[in-house]
Formats: C-alpha cells, structure tokens, sequence
C-alpha cells in the first residue's frame, strides 16, 4: 500500500468522524430537547439549549471536515489548484465557524469572556 492510498483513507475516516459527529450531534440535541419539552418545567429555555448543543456539534463536525481536507489536499494531491479549493474551503468553512460561535455565545472567537468575580468588584 502506498503512502497516497493510506492518507486519502485516512482522510475518508476523518470526513466521516465529521459527519458522525454533526450526526451523533444533532440526534442527542434533539433527544435531550424532546425530554425537556415533555417535562416543560417553568423558565426552561429549551429552543436555546437546543440550538447551542446543535452549534456545538456541527462546530465539531466543520473542524473535523476541514482537517479531512487538509490531510487529503497537503498528502494526496498537492497541487496549486487543489491548494487554492482548499484554502476556498477552509475560509467558508472557518466564516461558518465564526457566525456559529457567536449564535452560540454571543461573542466572537477571539473575544474574553467577563469574568464574574473582576465585574463584582467594579460594581
């Protein structure tokens, strides 16, 4: 087996660790949000908690998609062109990434998060 075969099947094992986990993802979102819903306790945020547990998943599924890629293009076919319909790839990918982790917590990637305990003290 040549080393080309061994890294395009490794990047299909990652492609589909990336879709398994979108996958996995949004089934236990739903289930948990299926549960909650029937419960329907007062102030349960279910739409929310549901809509980050999905963000997460296909956060994770996109990262593993984009390593997927990079094995496939960096090992297998290391041309200019396949080079440039990665790098295609992974900005369209990486701007997905970004407007999910703001839906998710509201702040952009590279944005500290408040620390409760310095926002007591300035209060």
């Amino acid at each position: 087996m040549e080393f080309q075969e061994v890294m395009e099947g490794i990047g299909k094992a990652v492609d589909a660790a990336g879709v398994v986990a979108i996958v996995i993802g949004a089934a236990v979102a739903s289930l948990l949000a299926g549960r909650a819903l029937l419960r329907r306790r007062p102030g349960n945020e279910v739409y929310g908690q549901y809509r980050r547990r999905l963000g997460r998943s296909i956060l994770l599924g996109l990262e593993l998609l984009v390593a997927a890629d990079i094995i496939r293009t960096v090992a297998v076919t290391p041309t200019f062109e396949s080079v440039g319909v990665l790098a295609l790839i992974v900005l369209i990918r990486t701007f997905l990434s970004f407007s999910l982790e703001l839906e998710i917590t509201g702040r952009w990637p590279w944005q500290k998060r408040a620390d409760p305990a310095a926002a007591g003290e300035a209060a």
